[in-house]
């Protein structure tokens, strides 16, 4: 059985991964450490760069011929308002709360560019990242695989981050 080193933990994992995740978004990782450190204030979920405001969320690809999906676990650039909202309702259940405009702040390996692409970020409960959704209509490669991943696609995305 195949086995990957996980990004996030360290630890070797039987299979194949099914999900990739980025530690910052990438205009605040581009920053060299000692700037970064000076300049944004972050954690695992959270992230502050002077006025823009950014929450780690999920991306699911479902995968259409089996259960389950790939994750990509990215940024997204939302407003004050939206950053505040998140914050009050961190600790609580709020997937009955209305989806909120964002903008995708990481660069998928693979993928045409996607930073700065419409999204919206759904809230989840206490214990869920938040989920994004990207409008079928804008075109973007990620958008359509969100509706849906074949075995063949999904083989092809781990190629394209070098798991395979």
């Amino acid at each position: 059985m195949p086995a990957y080193t996980c990004s996030c933990c360290g630890r070797i994992l039987d299979g194949l991964p099914t999900d990739r995740g980025y530690t910052l978004p990438d205009d605040v990782w581009a920053l060299p450490e000692p700037e970064r450190t000076e300049m944004a204030k972050w954690d695992s979920d959270l992230c502050e760069f002077g006025e823009r405001y950014f929450i780690r969320a999920l991306l699911a690809l479902p995968f259409l011929e089996r259960e389950g999906y790939f994750g990509w676990g990215l940024w997204v650039e939302v407003d004050w308002l939206v950053f505040e909202r998140y914050l009050a309702l961190y600790d609580e259940d709020a997937t009955a709360e209305r989806p909120y405009p964002a903008l995708v702040a990481n660069q998928p390996e693979g993928y045409d560019q996607v930073v700065g692409a419409r999204a919206s970020i759904q809230f989840g409960t206490a214990t869920q990242r938040p989920t994004i959704v990207m409008p079928l209509d804008s075109g973007h490669q990620l958008a359509i695989d969100a509706a849906g991943i074949s075995s063949k696609r999904y083989h092809q995305i781990l190629a394209q981050i070098g798991a395979v």
